[in-house]
């Protein structure tokens, strides 16, 4: 696995179905620019886990916009399999209400450039990767294939990228928006340990 931070993102340019029923030929990361992006991967259309993280994301979508976030999901299936699959009600397995851009990955490239891959497979792990607004990654984490992922640790992270930059303090472990934070210096540290 490639480690990503602080590198540009590969940019990409593929199929995807956005607004949960619309075909676009043509979309691509350079579109996002001057947002951040999460760009999740997931295995496949139709599993198990999947439609857990997908419904999940698409619960905290509105947390997402307010913190000028564009929520991108990318899988190895055809735009066809996703639009069926956004026609599918959530009780039969489906994600329909999901709303944001579902890229179609079918030849890999996306899959590939960043490094997410099940060898011998052909699907992704569970990647994701936090995109700032000049297209660099500053989070990843990529999850076996039965592990799914917190949203709300997805939204911890963006607070702490946004806090970071804002104020150029550093959020230590477990920090949430509106605890303290500290200054990146020695005296930043003692000052955090003192109380």
């Amino acid at each position: 696995m490639s480690v990503l931070v602080g590198r540009k993102a590969p940019e990409f340019d593929v199929a995807a179905v956005v607004n949960g029923t619309t075909f676009v030929d043509s979309c691509s990361l350079s579109f996002y620019r001057g947002k951040y992006v999460v760009l999740f991967f997931y295995p496949l259309d139709f599993t198990f886990v999947c439609p857990t993280e997908l419904h999940a994301f698409q619960e905290k979508l509105e947390e997402f916009k307010k913190r000028n976030v564009e929520v991108i999901g990318c899988s190895v299936d055809s735009k066809f399999s996703h639009l069926a699959w956004l026609q599918t009600p959530r009780n039969r397995g489906g994600i329909e209400g999901v709303t944001y851009t579902l890229l179609s990955d079918i030849n890999k490239e996306v899959t590939r450039a960043y490094d997410v891959e099940v060898e011998n497979a052909g699907i992704a792990y569970r990647g994701l990767f936090l995109i700032d607004r000049e297209g660099v990654v500053k989070y990843q984490v990529v999850n076996d294939l039965g592990l799914g992922r917190n949203i709300d640790e997805v939204l911890r992270m963006v607070d702490a990228l946004q806090f970071t930059e804002e104020f150029g303090e550093v959020c230590p472990a477990n920090w949430n928006k509106g605890d303290k934070s500290m200054k990146p210096t020695g005296e930043g540290l003692k000052e955090y340990f003192k109380d």
